[in-house]
C-alpha cells in the first residue's frame, strides 16, 4: 500500500467537537465561578463572563478560523520574526506598559486592554522550534550542531520568563520543548543532559528565592503557616472534598463566595469539583486526555517534520498545563499560578490556544493515508 497526501481534505471534526465543548463548558463554569465576584465588584453577575467572550472568546474565534484556514506552512515563513515579535512584547513588561499584579511583571496595558504576552510567546516559540528542527535533521542527532543550540533556545525564551517571574511558564515549556525534541528524533542521552541540567537550575533557583521555597515547604507540609502561604491549596482541598461523589450542584459552590482565592482562575478546577464532584472533575479530565490525544494522532499523521513537530508543541503545552493545573489545585503537586486551558478566566489565554487549535485543524486536512 502506498502513502499518499490527502489535499484539503475534510478537517478532524471529532478534535473540534472536544475543542468547543471545552470551551462551551469553560463559560458555563466561569459564569457560576465569577458570579458572586462580579455581581459585588461590578453589579453585573454576568461581567467576567461578558469579557471572556469580547476579549477571548472572540478574538480566538478569528484566530481559530485564521489558523484553520490558512495553509499552515505559511508559518514557517515568519517563523523567526513571529518569535522576536513575542518576545518584544513580553520585554514591554519590564516598561512603563507593565502592570505589576500580585508581585508578577506578566502583564503589558495598552489602555483599557490589558494581555498578557507570555501567552502569545507559547505560540509563536513552538512555531519556530518547529521551523528549526525541521529544517534540518542533524539538529536532533548532533551534539553541536543540535542540542547546544537547543538548550541555547530554550534557556533564553526560559530567562525571559523567569524575569517577570512566571516560573511555570518556564517550566512547562522547557518540558513541551523537550517532548517536542524528543519527537524529531533527539537521542535519549541527550535528553537526559537537558532534564539533569534544567533540574538543577530549578533547584538552585527555588533554593536562592524564598518565596518559590515557600511554595514547596507548603506543599510538603500544609500544616505549616495554615493562614499564610499553605492557605491557598488548604481551601481548595476543601472544596474538593465538599463535592464528594457528585458534587453540591451548579452554582450552589460555597468556598468560592470568600475562602477559595483565585475560584475564576488559578482555582477554577476546585469549584467545578465542588459543584460536579468527584465524577464531573474525572469526566473533565478524560475530556482534556482524548483532546490531547487526538491532536496527537493528528500530529502522527502530519505530512512533514514540520507539522508533526508543532502539533506536538501546541499539544503538549495545552496537556501540560491542564495536568499542572488539576495537579496543584488536587495537592499532587506544589501550587501554582497556572490557569486550565479554555476554561479558566483569561482573553489572552483562549484566544491563543484557540489559535493553536486553529492550526492543528488545519494540519489535520493535509494528513497523510494509506490506499
Amino acid at each position: 500500500m502506498s502513502r499518499y497526501i490527502n489535499k484539503a481534505s475534510s478537517p478532524d471534526y471529532l478534535f473540534i467537537s472536544l475543542l468547543f465543548f471545552l470551551v462551551i463548558f469553560g463559560l458555563v463554569m466561569l459564569s457560576s465561578a465569577s458570579s458572586e465576584k462580579a455581581q459585588d465588584q461590578f453589579g453585573n453577575s454576568y461581567y467576567y463572563v461578558n469579557h471572556q467572550i469580547v476579549y477571548g472568546l472572540s478574538i480566538g474565534l478569528v484566530g481559530f478560523l485564521v489558523g484553520a484556514l490558512v495553509y499552515y506552512r505559511f508559518w514557517e515563513k515568519f517563523a523567526l520574526p513571529l518569535l522576536l515579535l513575542s518576545l518584544a512584547l513580553v520585554l514591554l513588561v519590564f516598561t512603563p506598559l507593565g502592570l505589576n499584579i500580585k508581585g508578577g511583571e506578566r502583564w503589558v496595558a495598552v489602555g483599557p486592554v490589558s494581555f498578557q504576552p507570555s501567552e502569545l510567546l507559547k505560540l509563536s516559540f513552538f512555531i519556530y522550534l518547529g521551523t528549526w528542527i525541521g529544517r534540518s535533521q542533524s539538529r536532533s542527532q548532533s551534539f553541536g550542531n543540535g542540542l547546544i543550540p537547543f538548550l541555547f533556545l530554550v534557556g533564553g525564551v526560559m530567562l525571559v520568563l523567569l524575569l517577570q517571574p512566571s516560573t511555570t511558564t518556564a517550566a512547562l515549556i522547557f518540558t513541551a520543548s523537550i517532548l517536542t525534541y524528543f519527537t524529531a528524533g533527539a537521542r535519549l542521552r541527550f535528553l537526559v543532559v537537558a532534564v539533569l541540567i534544567a533540574a538543577l537550575a530549578f533547584s538552585l533557583l527555588v533554593y536562592i528565592t524564598p518565596y518559590r521555597l515557600t511554595r514547596v515547604i507548603s506543599f510538603l507540609n500544609p500544616s505549616v503557616d495554615e493562614l499564610g502561604t499553605s492557605y491557598h491549596i488548604n481551601q481548595a482541598q476543601t472544596a474538593i472534598g465538599s463535592g464528594g461523589i457528585f458534587g453540591v450542584g451548579f452554582g450552589k459552590s460555597t468556598t468560592k463566595l470568600n475562602s477559595l482565592p483565585e475560584p475564576i482562575g488559578d482555582s477554577i478546577f476546585a469549584v467545578i469539583a465542588e459543584e460536579l464532584g468527584f465524577v464531573g472533575g474525572i469526566l473533565l479530565i478524560f475530556i482534556f486526555l482524548f483532546f490531547v490525544w487526538r491532536g496527537l494522532a493528528i500530529a502522527r499523521a502530519a505530512p512533514d517534520t514540520f507539522g508533526r513537530l508543532i502539533v506536538t508543541g501546541f499539544m503538549s503545552i495545552i496537556g501540560l498545563q491542564a495536568f499542572v493545573h488539576i495537579a496543584a489545585i488536587s495537592g499532587v503537586t506544589p501550587l501554582t499560578g497556572v490557569p486550565l486551558p479554555f476554561i479558566s478566566y483569561g482573553g489572552t489565554s483562549l484566544a491563543t490556544f484557540l489559535m493553536m487549535s486553529g492550526i492543528v485543524v488545519n494540519i489535520s486536512r493535509y494528513r497523510v493515508g494509506r490506499r
